[in-house]
């Protein structure tokens, strides 16, 4: 799909600059747009049990975010090394950048070590069509690094270094995540009471998320493909989400890497139990079967995000919904407000 139809106009001020608490707001106080159709209702995210149908079924992220960015040095000079995912053996896929809102590509050389704390890192290749993403190859205790030197992953939008705590959600649970699975970080401990005392389930998955730099880079005319990302979808959660769908309830995918996770493991009428890598796209063209509403953030334009977003509701709904979103002012990334979006008017 070209990157240059995913592109929309968002006033730059509409950036969220630093976390909800910062500006004297609880996590569960962003707003929350509703959108489906050309319908539109504006709420704060801790109405949202109130939106939600008794029955209904929330699929969320339980993987945590690493402190995945660290201070590196090469020939090069020095530079960030921000890490994306885990392969095993010793390999990792790692984006290297000159600063937190600088981006590569980093000139490396074959041969050259990459040192950061107590590990090396060696230089294999760089991803295929995206120069700024390298695999290498690690000597020494990556995850104690990440936690002695480490800070989390962050963007020039940021301003201020913030602790890791800031980057989990409620339902952190697993290790993994290079950057937050933000669509669940408005949950607080009285939204999930809510929740289920309304009646509404919580099940969850696990998908460990990479870097999000390098999607929405403006010189590229095409979106840069999506690299594996591994993911579990535990045989519980798969059994409510088919059981919810035979009842006529709804399923509400929280975050992109929800409803990724659900469509990569959806075959045969229904979600099977699954684990493994997913590169799966999703954009318009294909349908998508396992979700019913989508929790989510607001996106970039030329990211496979906002493909993501199209495939799910329409071009046209969601391009409305942005306007209306810039319009009343919501904020953008992810310490920004939530959108709650339906394949059709709720």
């Amino acid at each position: 799909m070209s990157s240059v139809s995913l592109e929309f106009a968002r006033p730059r001020h509409l950036e969220a600059t630093t976390p909800p608490e910062s500006r004297g707001l609880e996590r569960d106080e962003v707003r929350l747009l509703v959108s489906g159709g050309k319908r539109f209702l504006h709420h704060t995210f801790r109405d949202l049990p109130e939106l939600l149908t008794p029955g209904d079924l929330v699929i969320v992220n339980e993987s945590a975010t690493v402190p995945a960015s660290l201070p590196a040095r090469s020939t090069a000079g020095e530079f960030r090394l921000n890490l994306c995912t885990d392969y095993g053996g010793g390999v990792w896929l790692a984006e290297p950048r000159w600063d937190y809102g600088v981006p590569g590509p980093v000139p490396l050389v074959d041969g050259e070590q990459v040192v950061t704390g107590s590990v090396r890192f060696h230089p294999l290749r760089t991803y295929p069509r995206i120069d700024r993403l390298w695999f290498f190859r690690a000597e020494g205790d990556v995850r104690r690094a990440m936690f002695e030197v480490g800070r989390p992953i962050r963007y020039g939008y940021v301003t201020g270094e913030y602790p890791l705590r800031t980057y989990q959600t409620v339902f952190s649970r697993v290790p993994g995540s290079a950057e937050m699975p933000s669509a669940g970080r408005p949950f607080t401990a009285r939204t999930v009471e809510a929740l289920h005392a309304r009646g509404i389930g919580i099940a969850s998955i696990v998908l460990h998320t990479g870097v999000s730099s390098l999607e929405s880079d403006p010189g590229r005319a095409d979106l840069p493909p999506v690299v594996p990302e591994p993911f579990e979808i535990p045989a519980e959660t798969a059994e409510r989400v088919n059981a919810t769908r035979r009842s006529g309830h709804r399923v509400i995918a929280v975050g992109t890497t929800v409803l990724r996770a659900l469509e990569t493991a959806w075959g045969c009428g229904g979600v099977a139990p699954l684990r493994g890598f997913t590169q799966l796209v999703l954009a318009p063209g294909r349908v998508v079967h396992a979700a019913d509403g989508l929790l989510t953030g607001f996106h970039d334009a030329r990211t496979s995000h906002l493909a993501l977003l199209f495939a799910f509701a329409g071009e046209a709904a969601v391009r409305r919904a942005y306007d209306e979103a810039a319009r009343a002012g919501y904020l953008w990334h992810e310490f920004g407000d939530s959108h709650l979006l339906w394949r059709s008017a709720a």
